[in-house]
């Protein structure tokens, strides 16, 4: 089991530094100083103290796309400035905030100082980096244009983000008003239903049809309200097993591109996310039939990546590409004219990147088109569903005011 050491060590220059290695061994060690050219003078053995908690998987913090984007700026400038890539992932392991990232940047340093390339090293780590990074890093050593690459991946995982949050930031508000509807229908029919039923019954009061509905209702969530948790838990539980796999993923994309309202803004952000990630991708040398993959899953959408499988089978018979994207019955009209444009003109890449632009903008009216439409719905509903509430508790006592 690897190990960590601090070693002292000497170099060309004659300056002494302090270096640590994780090793399976001393010699290991050794051989690793003098693969740089340096010559070790003392050499410990770390001891392993108790795992910081977050390192412990439960309480590990998510590496979300702001910190790549933040990762591959740092390491494009350094690079871009002539640093050594070791000297440079060293640095970010100091820099980087996100603790799950600290720890693997510094496994990455590990594996690129025996002798790994960057992108092998990032590899061992897939829960962390985004494959399309890991393909990307690659190509950019391939061509010797490492920073340039990071450059582009910079911007690319930007504006990836600022999607991202959009889409929560628009979630917000319908999720606060559907919780506020939750609480105040269940304190309604719980503490304040039973009051006014009591009042009725005691003046001997029949009680009508929708009276006697929302009693029923009272009753069960006040008896029965822990298989109203077990039922929300199981239906949470369910939903989010399916989602994680192809199948179930698959039937809730296919709704959400068939629901009215969302289905238009879904069809912007897999266009946005998919010629993005396309114009990056082929500006860096990708092989088409690895981008339009890579490219394909980047959209987290299974109805476009099963689409584009078939797209990538056809493309090798040497049909257009702007025709086997139309047959996927995502992408918007004007998006298929882009492309086809830029297969013509031969300027593919631009027509991409400008297509990723245009939805990026569309897609800030859209969602504000939709929580315009949704704010007064969820109002309204709300509206009924209260009015309902209070004209079943009134209704009895109109009969109590016909009989005195």
């Amino acid at each position: 089991m690897a190990a960590t050491y601090k070693c002292k060590e000497l170099d060309l220059k004659g300056q002494i530094s302090e270096v640590f290695y994780k090793a399976e061994s001393r010699e290991e060690v050794v051989q690793l100083v003098r693969a740089k050219g340096n010559s070790p003078l003392k050499i410990t053995k770390e001891e392993e103290s108790s795992k910081d908690l977050s390192e412990i998987k439960l309480f590990a913090t998510k590496v979300k796309l702001k910190d790549i984007a933040i990762f591959c700026k740092q390491l494009s400038t350094m690079l871009s400035a002539g640093m050594p890539l070791l000297n440079s992932l060293e640095v970010l392991v100091y820099q980087s905030d996100n603790a799950t990232l600290k720890m693997t940047t510094k496994e990455v340093a590990t594996q690129v100082q025996k002798g790994d390339v960057l992108s092998a090293a990032m590899g061992k780590f897939p829960k962390v980096f985004p494959v399309l990074l890991i393909r990307m890093i690659e190509a950019g050593e391939m061509t010797g244009n490492l920073d340039g690459v990071l450059i582009r991946m910079t911007e690319h995982y930007t504006k990836e983000n600022k999607i991202n949050s959009k889409i929560k930031g628009a979630m917000i508000y319908p999720m606060v008003l559907g919780v506020l509807v939750i609480v105040v229908v269940v304190g309604l029919l719980v503490f304040v239903m039973p009051t006014f039923v009591d009042m009725f019954l005691s003046a001997g009061v029949k009680l009508p049809l929708p009276t006697q509905v929302l009693l029923g209702i009272s009753d069960m969530i006040k008896h029965f309200w822990y298989l109203f948790i077990i039922g929300i838990g199981a239906s949470f539980f369910t939903i989010r097993t399916l989602l994680k796999t192809d199948n179930g993923k698959r039937f809730f994309d296919r709704l959400k591109l068939k629901t009215p309202v969302i289905k238009v803004n879904i069809a912007k952000i897999a266009t946005s996310r998919f010629t993005r990630t396309l114009s990056t991708l082929l500006g860096s040398g990708i092989p088409i039939i690895q981008a339009l993959d890579s490219a394909g899953r980047v959209t987290n959408n299974m109805v476009v990546i099963d689409g584009i499988e078939k797209v990538s089978e056809d493309i090798k018979k040497g049909v257009k590409l702007s025709a086997l994207l139309k047959d996927i019955g995502v992408f918007p009209p004007m998006m298929i004219s882009m492309v086809n444009i830029g297969e013509e003109s031969g300027a593919l890449e631009d027509m991409l990147e400008k297509t990723a632009e245009y939805y990026d903008e569309e897609l800030d009216a859209a969602i504000q088109k939709m929580i315009a439409i949704i704010e007064p719905v969820m109002i309204i509903v709300m509206a009924l569903v209260v009015g309902f509430i209070v004209i079943a508790m009134m209704l009895p006592m109109f009969d109590m005011i016909k009989t005195v």
